[in-house]
């Protein structure tokens, strides 16, 4: 046992593949931010992208490798670059969110004596054992976490992992940003000016980049059953150049004589002020999500959300207290989850909001996410220094070549 005491400025390592607009690489900021205001050094490696300038803001560093990439031979030579970067910095702990640099990071820390933890998003499709075996990095974490009750189940269903080692800690949001306090009637003129909605139209909203299974033809099918027509529904978000279903939309919104009612999109540089200007919001995504943003942002903007039944909003919507769950795949039943929700008066939108806004800073806050994370940091630094490394552990690779 080693007898050394804690750095007082411990260096924690994130990876992630992109720093892009997502879930995760908001939380691997965030983190980051936090790790600067408690006095550690905070790296993050990624292959770039247009958030580096917040790590640099807050005072993290960033450095640059091809982490994205699944290729093998680059999956290989990441393993030597990372164990540079481990040991240049001194790092204490690697902790990895995403499957393709989780191999890398996996076999860097086994030479080294940082230790490895992981950060489980989604429940990945499992096609055969190759891509199981693919899957299985991200288990291999000293400690695992499951953003979701649905993806710690996932985890425990399929790779062999001590359920003692998950951490469950649920994605938070930044209520300085995400509360209708903080919106402004100039930020909604102008969302509502740039969408070029009719004035005094009820709005359902549904936030997702447009890919089948996120359910927007569901809600374009939803949509024409609705028994309330003052309604103008927004489909918010881009197709990335994917074309194929985009077109098939804009073909639904036509035979179902919806053109002036139904629009999409590209995107929104405000979303709190998007959810200020919705009457309902709408999470209609036909495969269960890892977790889902929109029901928690919704809920915390005091909006009425409607979610499928399944995945992580089973977790963060509260059935008919906070919001409605409806069965996936099924547009009668959204649309009279939309119905329901018109129907309300103001004193029960106001009862709902409030029910949702205090659900949502009781649990899904990114001051939460961020001290459970940092606690799991604190659980392998008293292990390093405590119990041995984790470089002595056999790989699973070791144990079938014996």
């Amino acid at each position: 046992m080693s007898n050394n005491a804690i750095p007082q400025s411990p260096v924690i390592m994130q990876i992630i593949p992109e720093l892009g607009p997502g879930g995760a690489e908001q939380g691997c900021i965030d983190v980051a931010a936090e790790l600067v205001r408690s006095g550690s050094q905070a790296l993050v490696v990624s292959h770039g992208g247009a958030r580096i300038h917040e790590l640099t803001r807050v005072g993290a560093t960033h450095i640059n490798l091809p982490v994205h990439s699944k290729n093998p031979f680059t999956i290989l030579k990441n393993i030597k670059r990372l164990k540079k970067i481990i040991e240049q910095y001194n790092v204490d702990i690697v902790h990895v969110r995403s499957r393709a640099p989780a191999w890398s990071a996996y076999y860097a820390c086994k030479k080294s004596l940082a230790r490895y933890m992981s950060t489980c998003h989604a429940p990945y499709n499992i096609n055969g054992k190759v891509k199981l075996f693919y899957n299985s990095a991200i288990a291999k974490g000293e400690r695992v976490i499951a953003i979701s009750n649905h993806v710690a189940n996932y985890l425990l269903q399929n790779y062999k992992i001590d359920k003692r080692n998950i951490r469950l800690i649920h994605r938070g949001i930044g209520l300085d940003k995400f509360h209708p306090n903080r919106v402004t009637p100039a930020q909604m003129i102008k969302v509502s000016e740039e969408w070029r909605i009719p004035e005094g139209a009820n709005i359902i909203l549904l936030p997702g980049r447009i890919t089948r299974w996120k359910g927007h033809h569901i809600l374009i099918d939803a949509m024409s059953k609705v028994n309330n027509k003052d309604v103008f529904c927004v489909l918010l978000g881009s197709d990335q150049g994917r074309k194929e279903y985009s077109t098939e939309l804009e073909t639904a919104i036509k035979e179902k004589n919806l053109e002036g009612r139904v629009r999409i999109v590209d995107h929104c540089n405000d979303m709190p002020a998007a959810y200020m200007l919705s009457t309902i919001v709408v999470s209609a995504s036909t495969d269960p999500e890892g977790f889902g943003r929109i029901p928690i942002e919704a809920q915390a903007m005091g909006r009425p959300i409607i979610a499928t039944d399944h995945g992580g909003a089973q977790e963060t919507v509260i059935k008919n207290e906070t919001g409605w769950l409806v069965p996936p795949g099924n547009s009668n039943a959204l649309a009279e989850a939309i119905d329901e929700a018109l129907r309300l008066n103001d004193n029960q939108r106001s009862v709902l909001a409030t029910r949702a806004m205090a659900h949502i800073e009781q649990h899904f806050t990114r001051e939460k996410m961020v001290d459970d994370t940092l606690n799991v940091y604190a659980e392998l630094l008293q292990e390093k220094y405590s119990i041995p490394t984790f470089q002595n552990q056999p790989s699973d690779i070791e144990h079938a070549a014996e």
